[in-house]
């Protein structure tokens, strides 16, 4: 199954999509340092990104001409700042806004499917109309903006088209939804909205996959049958007490077993475990991009995350520190940077997968990547879609000639 690569970054999507069964056709990222992390892994012939056609440059510049054959799939993260908290909210008149771009490459491409990830402030009240009115393009791609009409006049012609119930022409079925990573199995709490469409006429019927994690679960691994600690050798003396307001929590949980509750949420622990301290500079230089960075400070707003729970989102950073939230808090309240590894772990990176750049520029990839598990969960639902609706074409197919 062949794919294009919007957007990517360091190549979190991507990577996930790979392992999902798709092939790029073409990896298209603007910003050098994401660039050079994905050609540092293909210089160090990491089959995963080993053959990826990986672009330099401007998505809206790139010549799709030269791509042939049908594309199975369209991913991408498209700049976020215009719709994320610590933006500066201006959507559509930000020119950093991307989604006309990545409606731009669907008409062109007509691709089988799509995929779209974004901040979850997309989804505020402020933004409402302006997704609303990104939905109803993506979904009628052809049925682009007159030259004298205004976004609000060009939602008001798509929102006429939807309840028309028309079909013509290229037209795409889609859903929206706010997930959470830790839900996934992904050791962060990673709130992303997601958006997928399918062509029409491929006749799929699609929702997103079953969640598989969840924080009961976790809790209950905690604090009711304590395997948790078991299982990272933890003393009962140095295992945290329950808070008070989630004592009642604790006692509804032991009503249940775990194999009810399903999978616990990973945490920071967990996704960190046999990863030497950074501040051993000995043991951690045996890790790629595993370097102490000294600095960390606690302040409001900005009070890292402890070890064991998922981590707080990973953020690239607007100002300042990217991501002043990007700490490991230890139980005994100390707090330092996650390295770069750390946070590769998190995003569920694979171990050998090398970050160029400065530790600023590789924790501003991490933070701006989908983490690549999550990734291949859905790409991974897609692609099985996608498949079974080929696979019915070619009955259908085979019985018309009987």
């Amino acid at each position: 199954m062949k794919s294009i690569e919007l957007f990517a970054g360091a190549g979190g999507l991507a990577l996930g999509a790979s392992l999902a069964g798709f092939t790029p056709e073409a990896v298209i990222e603007w910003d050098k340092w994401a660039c050079d992390t994905i050609r540092e892994n293909q210089q160090r012939q990491n089959p995963l990104v080993a053959d990826w056609p990986v672009h330099e440059g401007d998505v809206r510049l790139f010549d799709f001409s030269g791509i042939s054959g049908e594309i199975d799939l369209v991913a991408g993260g498209p700049p976020c700042q215009p719709f994320s908290l610590g933006g500066k909210h201006r959507a559509s008149s930000d020119k950093r806004d991307m989604f006309p771009t990545t409606i731009d490459v669907v008409r062109k491409l007509r691709p089988k499917a799509f995929l779209v990830e974004n901040v979850k402030g997309l989804t505020r009240a402020t933004f409402a109309n302006y997704l609303q009115y990104t939905l109803l393009q993506l979904t009628f791609p052809e049925l682009t903006i007159g030259r004298k009409e205004t976004w609000l006049e060009h939602l008001a012609r798509l929102e006429k088209e939807k309840t028309s119930g028309k079909t013509n022409g290229l037209t795409y079925d889609l859903v929206c939804r706010v997930i959470n990573a830790a839900d996934y199995g992904i050791p962060q709490r990673r709130e992303r909205v997601f958006i997928v469409g399918f062509r029409h006429d491929m006749g799929v019927r699609w929702s997103f996959p079953e969640a598989t994690h969840a924080q009961d679960a976790l809790l209950y691994s905690q604090y009711v049958s304590g395997e948790y600690w078991d299982r990272h050798e933890v003393i009962l003396k140095k295992r945290p007490q329950t808070k008070i307001k989630s004592t009642a929590r604790i006692e509804r949980l032991r009503g249940f077993s775990q194999e009810s509750l399903g999978k616990p949420w990973l945490t920071v622990r967990d996704a960190l475990q046999g990863l030497p301290d950074p501040k051993n500079k000995k043991q951690s230089s045996r890790h790629y991009n595993h370097t102490f960075q000294d600095g960390a400070r606690a302040y409001e707003g900005h009070t890292g995350s402890p070890l064991d729970l998922p981590a707080k989102t990973l953020k690239a950073g607007d100002h300042g520190v990217p991501g002043g939230e990007n700490m490991l808090v230890m139980p005994t309240g100390e707090v330092r940077y996650f390295t770069v590894r750390e946070s590769a772990r998190l995003q569920t990176f694979p171990d050998t997968y090398v970050f160029h750049g400065s530790w600023t520029e590789t924790m501003r990839q991490l933070g701006n990547a989908v983490p690549v598990a999550l990734a291949r969960i859905i790409t991974a639902s897609v692609a099985e879609k996608l498949i079974d609706a080929e696979a019915q074409k070619i009955i259908s197919k085979l019985k018309r000639v009987a």
